[in-house]
């Protein structure tokens, strides 16, 4: 980690204090208090701690879910509120609420809307993420029938779809089974080598010791320890010797020079494995047997799209490179005769003529239907002089008594 990176912390808390007060206004709990925090590129940084130890308080700030009652909490530089710091953010939470109606692709497709990926960008890192958690004959299963441990790496595919630059893990490994938890770690790992930030909390002291760069255990809200973990865990006034099998007589030597130098033997002993590695062995070899199983598939690296070197092709160079063909030599045995090159597919000619026959009928049936006949209208006609002369003529022709008489009927 150079100087420039060293000034430009991805997290920085400045004396980050959260009180939670009750209906009066009154200081009812004291979460954080006064604690400073720095977090720089391409760092795992653990956050541990028991219970009510101001953990997932001190996250919810640097999240924007929560406002600090004093001090300042900064993320790349600005507040965690600002929305332009959201999306560069991926967050798993201790729970993973998920829509259980929707399956692992729809599920990772819906998060993708909401960071405005394009469709294919979308397909193309859904298809990673489920494939790099191992759930990809889960994957169409709806995820309210997933066990705890399935959720949790639908959780965590989640929180990579927009290929974030800080990550922030809150008991990532919970609920999951040791293959899981060893695929996580192994996650965390490549991405903190590939320059993200991780934050990680965790109970479970063994992941955060395997994992971790620094570390800073909290109490009463408070920063009680921090520092690399590997300071943070020597022991100086105990020195420990590593070598190959040894006889007795051997033992007894290296014992009698160590007394002899003014110096106690404390123990002597045969190293063991952890149970961990135990597991992943006996679990790697049913794999490698084939055997089948329901759950969730191991795994290993991470999607490509997550900080990596190369640029995705696209669709077109995909479905070009898909369509060429290189000619490979093969080699023939004198005693065995040249296997004859295989054929090109030829063109049937009737087929194609009868098709195209086809096409050209249907094109004039079409043309037949437009051009057709079509109804005119009717002309306009107009009306006959003489038959207008005569009914003039028949109308003048009427004798003037029948008027008076239709005059003399109204009277008494």
């Amino acid at each position: 980690m150079n100087a420039d990176q060293r000034l430009k912390p991805v997290v920085e808390c400045i004396a980050l204090t959260k009180v939670f007060r009750d209906f009066w206004d009154r200081d009812k709990v004291l979460a954080v208090d006064h604690v400073d925090l720095e977090i720089y590129p391409g760092e795992v940084f653990g956050l541990l701690g028991p219970n009510g130890s101001g953990k997932s308080t001190t996250i919810k700030m640097l999240l924007g879910l929560l406002y600090p009652t004093s001090g300042v909490a900064r993320v790349f530089g600005k507040l965690p509120t600002d929305t332009a710091v959201k999306a560069r953010i991926g967050f798993m939470p201790e729970e993973s609420y998920l829509y259980r109606y929707l399956n692992a692709y729809e599920t990772l497709d819906y998060y993708g809307r909401l960071f405005r990926l394009d469709r294919i960008e979308r397909r193309r890192r859904t298809e990673q993420l489920i494939d790099m958690v191992g759930l990809k004959r889960a994957g169409r299963r709806p995820v309210g029938t997933y066990s705890k441990g399935m959720a949790r790496r639908i959780g965590l595919a989640q929180a990579l779809i927009n290929d974030p630059d800080l990550l922030i893990l809150d008991e990532p490994t919970t609920g999951l089974d040791p293959v899981g938890t060893r695929q996580i770690k192994d996650v965390i790992e490549i991405l903190g080598q590939r320059g993200k930030t991780v934050l990680l909390c965790s109970h479970l002291l063994a992941d955060v010791e395997d994992v971790c760069d620094r570390v800073a255990i909290m109490y009463g809200g408070r920063c009680q320890a921090m520092g690399a973990v590997s300071d943070l865990l020597e022991r100086r006034d105990v020195t420990e010797i590593t070598t190959g099998r040894l006889d007795d007589a051997t033992i007894q030597k290296v014992r009698q020079i160590i007394e002899q130098s003014g110096h106690r033997v404390v123990d002597i002993h045969h190293p063991t494995d952890r149970l961990e590695a135990l597991f992943l062995r006996v679990v790697s070899q049913a794999q490698r047997d084939k055997l089948q199983t329901s759950g969730a598939e191991s795994t290993r690296g991470v999607s490509e799209f997550l900080g990596g070197t190369t640029s995705p092709a696209s669709v077109i160079d995909t479905l070009v490179d898909a369509g060429r063909h290189t000619d490979i030599p093969v080699e023939v045995s004198p005693n065995e005769p040249a296997e004859q090159p295989a054929r090109s597919p030829q063109v049937e000619t009737q087929v194609v003529a009868r098709l195209t026959r086809k096409a050209d009928e249907t094109k004039q049936n079409d043309r037949r239907k437009e051009t057709g006949p079509k109804e005119s209208p009717l002309p306009e006609r107009k009306p006959d002089q003489a038959v207008l002369d005569r009914l003039i003529k028949a109308g003048s022709s009427q004798p003037p008594a029948a008027k008076s008489d239709e005059a003399d009927s109204g009277k008494p």
